[in-house]
């Protein structure tokens, strides 16, 4: 699984490791806070949440975390001398046989509406099509969802249709293709 931190003008984007899902699914602060080096955010992410958000259980991330966890980063912000968690960029797993890969992310309340998660989206779509294999990332968000909307249309991405999705009812798709690729 990568190591690799990434950088962007106001955040550190550290991969998300198997002990820091295991901690967040057990609601173990202390555990997260001391495994990433940062303050924990007080509005507290719970199982279901990092569930949805995994579109996986922890037994699943369990099974390969090295795949289900590929490219999944904290964003971290410095507020003076501490390091504090503002949001995350999660992929839904490692690129299928076709070489594209999803992304979610989240910001929490109090950080939004700074460009932080079209920031930490754009540094690490930008990572993934750099991968080797990886073509095009997809993102999906609901029609009425405009702040998401502009979050993937400032990162680089396009709205190429809508899905009906199970939970969420009609979903717009976007896409963002890398440079080697167009799409078709």
């Amino acid at each position: 699984m990568t190591k690799t931190v990434l950088h962007t003008a106001r955040l550190e984007l550290v991969p998300i490791s198997l002990e820091i899902v295991e901690a967040v699914m057990t609601e173990d602060r202390a555990t997260v806070e001391r495994v990433a080096g940062a303050i924990v955010p007080p509005a507290w992410p719970g199982r279901a949440l990092v569930e949805r958000a995994f579109s996986a259980s922890l037994e699943r991330i369990r099974e390969n975390p090295e795949v289900r966890l590929w490219g999944d980063r904290l964003m971290m912000m410095r507020e003076g001398d501490a390091r504090r968690i503002v949001g995350s960029v999660i992929f839904h797993g490692r690129p299928d046989e076709t070489g594209i890969c999803e992304v979610g992310y989240g910001v929490e309340e109090t950080w939004q509406k700074l460009g932080l998660a079209t920031e930490a989206t754009k540094a690490c779509v930008d990572w993934a099509l750099a991968q080797p294999g990886v073509k095009a990332c997809v993102a999906t968000t609901p029609p009425w969802h405009r702040a998401s909307i502009r979050v993937l249309e400032k990162a680089g991405f396009a709205n190429t249709r809508t899905e009906e999705h199970e939970m969420l009812g009609e979903v717009l798709v976007f896409e963002c293709w890398g440079a080697r690729y167009s799409h078709i």
